[in-house]
């Protein structure tokens, strides 16, 4: 298993175990992370899931594609460290991931 930490908008903490090959937005869900809407449910046509990644954590995790970054457009408050949930897909070097989340999705 892959622990994932989300830290809401008020600070607080929420661990989460995933699982190698999942995505971030299905382990936030699957573990009762309430600030991960996906509206979409992963198809890559809303922005409901957008997190920010914790800065030491950006290398490993990667950037995002063409269409993410279109999507990110429709994202309250996005900055560098921008990325959808659904396009997260975990791996074991992501065990510890530290992500953000924003105060309102909609």
């Amino acid at each position: 298993m892959v622990r994932l930490c989300f830290v809401d908008a008020s600070g607080g903490e929420r661990e989460v175990n995933a699982q190698v090959g999942q995505s971030v937005m299905e382990a936030a869900l699957g573990g009762g992370v309430a600030d991960i809407l996906a509206d979409c449910g992963g198809s890559l046509s809303c922005a409901t899931c957008h997190v920010h990644v914790a800065r030491e954590w950006l290398d490993r995790v990667g950037t995002a594609s063409d269409d993410e970054k279109v999507m990110l457009e429709m994202a309250i408050d996005p900055d560098e460290t921008s990325r959808l949930s659904c396009q997260i897909i975990i791996t074991d070097e992501l065990d510890g991931l530290a992500l953000n989340l924003p105060a309102s999705q909609i």
